[in-house]
């Protein structure tokens, strides 16, 4: 979307850099004039100056004003020749450029790339990730729209339609009446204006444009209006003009405020300012629900989420209105959210916050007892440039949208769409986590199959434990998900998808860590079998030849950091009871001691206990006569495993 919408869309970025060296490229950057900007800033390179701070500058200029070909362009450059020396702002700003001219190959990589250096800026480079492979099952999605450029678009901006009867009124820079003569500074075009046009057969085109109202349109901008189903009221934004007085704010920015007027004997009569309207911040872009007892509108006014959010109020009478609200983090985020638009079920709106192709795209988001997960349209309707303001009749699937995609008439332009039947069709993601712990585990080979054991798809996941796949899924039908990996004991889960379209589906799966051969179940108690361990008569010292075994004790141990043990030291039956029940406890502490010197917690440890000949495995008790290798049986050191996470 072009320079004029930017401004009514309520963006209002205002980066200040003061070089005197650079004063009238500075000033035209500060003061929000972009074109004129980046214009100043690429003389100044071709005088020889392609220093990091007019690359930067020349950058930003473009991407403020979404002109994302040349912003990609010096910010490719800049990434070249200062990569090292970036801040993670321009990394991201690069990416998203990169994205907003459709190269989603060079941003994905330039993301894995840098990921270490955009988390440590706060940048969620996992959900970033996330987005990406949700990013690829958007590029798949089945095209649910049919796409038409109309006929009225002129070589300047058209865009935000509403309807009002049977016509169509839009914004326009067009100057058919030859009324404003002064450009717009930001985009060196004329101002904005509200045309009216009649529709052709089904809405597919527009014709007849004339201006709305000269009641309506002033020398400063008028654009995107809502009319009442009567068509006795209107609201629409325009640039804070009243009276025939510009107010500005105290850093000197002429914002945009919310008018509504009312028809009377066929002409619109006084334009009045709603009252929560400020010259601090801007109001503008009204939506009605279908009642008309709200009004929806965007602002950045305080307690906004992100850039510009959606706000709505109460209808209370005809020139009351309630506090406004914020339609809180399900439908705004830190981005822009704007252009609303309401049906009985379902909000529409533009956003470069939730995942998209590039630029703004449309949402739609359903009204339920609050508003559902929003869901991006996909293509074609979406682009990788800006796709807004979406209005639509829902009984006849048609409506209008604006675009500045590649293609058009000129600047912004007013397409007419037919929504096709959509196939339903959901998406699956999910993670994998070790069962013991719940800690990540990476590179898990994770397969998708179908109801008919047709391997779709095949990944593994990333350093987060998270895995996306492509492939498309049927609503209403059987998957399995196996999930492998070397050391691990392989799994599946079956699942089945919904009767909702367009469903993300979020399938968190557990996987349990192969036992070392060593760590054996003995009537359902787990063990660490090693070689039985000696020691030298009526000692408890360990030898070299024990310390060997003990050793593999302590490899599992590391192997499994959770893991908690007890020692049980026995005997056989040769020599006294106390005897042997006191020797052996000395070589179970002892034993213990030895595993606690390589490094392990003692606290792991939670006892060594000697048994004596408590716990003889045979008949050699006292007084049987066995054979030595009968009794060797019942001389054991025992490490039982109390927990293993």
């Amino acid at each position: 979307m072009k320079t004029t919408v930017i401004y009514i869309l309520l963006s209002f970025c205002a980066l200040g850099f003061a070089q005197e060296k650079y004063v009238s490229a500075d000033k035209s950057f500060e003061s929000l004039w972009y074109k004129k900007a980046a214009k100043q800033y690429e003389e100044i390179i071709a005088k020889g100056d392609r220093s990091q701070e007019v690359l930067q500058k020349v950058g930003d200029a473009y991407f403020f004003n979404t002109d994302m070909e040349n912003a990609q362009k010096w910010y490719g450059e800049l990434f070249a020749n200062y990569e090292k020396a970036l801040e993670p702002t321009y990394i991201f700003r690069y990416i998203h450029s990169l994205k907003g001219i459709g190269n989603y190959t060079l941003a994905k990589a330039l993301m894995k790339i840098h990921a270490d250096q955009l988390n440590a800026k706060g940048y969620n480079v996992a959900q970033l990730k996330e987005n990406d492979a949700k990013l690829d099952a958007l590029l798949n999605k089945q095209p649910e729209f049919y796409i038409t450029n109309l006929s009225i678009n002129s070589k300047l901006a058209d865009f935000g339609t509403a309807y009002y009867g049977d016509q169509i009124v839009f914004a326009s820079s067009r100057d058919s009446l030859r009324l404003r003569t002064r450009l717009y500074k930001w985009n060196e075009q004329p101002y904005l204006n509200l045309f009216i046009a009649d529709t052709t057969f089904q809405g597919t085109d527009l014709k007849n444009s004339r201006p709305l109202s000269k009641n309506i349109n002033s020398r400063y901008h008028e654009a995107l209006a809502v009319f009442t189903k009567k068509g006795d009221r209107m609201y629409f934004t325009r640039n804070n003009y009243t009276d025939k007085r510009t107010k500005f704010d105290e850093e000197g920015f002429n914002h945009l405020k919310l008018y509504y007027a009312d028809k009377v004997d066929d002409e619109w009569g006084q334009v009045t300012e709603v009252p929560f309207n400020s010259d601090a911040y801007s109001v503008g872009q009204p939506a009605l629900s279908p009642d008309e007892k709200q009004l929806y509108f965007v602002s950045d006014m305080p307690g906004s989420i992100g850039g510009t959010d959606i706000f709505v109020v109460d209808i209370l009478g005809e020139d009351n209105f309630s506090k406004p609200k914020n339609l809180g983090e399900t439908i705004n985020t830190s981005g822009r959210e704007m252009f609303p638009f309401l049906t009985e079920t379902k909000l529409y709106f533009a956003s470069d916050g939730h995942l998209g192709l590039g630029g703004l795209d449309v949402f739609e988001s359903k009204i339920e007892d609050s508003f559902t997960e929003p869901s991006n349209l996909g293509k074609p309707l979406n682009s990788n440039k800006d796709d807004f303001a979406y209005i639509v009749d829902e009984k006849v699937r048609r409506g209008y949208m604006s675009s500045n995609r590649d293609g058009g008439v000129g600047d912004d332009d007013i397409y007419s769409f037919e929504r096709l039947e959509a196939k339903c069709e959901q998406t699956v993601h999910g993670t994998v986590h070790r069962k013991a712990n719940e800690l990540a585990v990476a590179n898990v080979q994770v397969k998708l199959f179908d109801n008919n054991e047709v391997l779709l798809e095949e990944t593994t996941t990333d350093a987060y434990g998270a895995f996306w796949f492509k492939s498309v899924l049927t609503c209403s039908e059987s998957y399995r998900i196996s999930i492998a990996k070397t050391g691990f004991l392989p799994t599946e889960e079956n699942f089945s998808t919904s009767e909702e379209s367009g469903r993300e589906n979020n399938r968190p799966l557990l996987i349990e860590k192969e036992l070392n051969e060593l760590i054996v179940n003995e009537n359902g108690v787990l063990k660490i079998k090693i070689d039985n361990i000696y020691f030298d008569l009526n000692k408890a010292d360990i030898r070299p030849d024990a310390a060997q075994e003990l050793n593999k004790i302590v490899e599992v141990m590391k192997e499994y950091p959770k893991m908690f043990i007890k020692i049980e030291a026995h005997t056989d039956s040769r020599g006294s009871d106390g005897y042997n029940e006191k020797l052996s406890d000395r070589r179970a502490k002892s034993t213990g001691a030895y595993i606690v010197s390589q490094g392990i917690d003692e606290s792991r440890i939670e006892s060594a206990i000697g048994y004596g000949e408590q716990q003889l495995l045979n008949k050699c008790a006292n007084g049987v006569r066995c054979t030595n290798k009968e009794h060797d049986i019942n001389r054991r050191s025992e490490f039982i495993i109390v927990r293993l996470e």
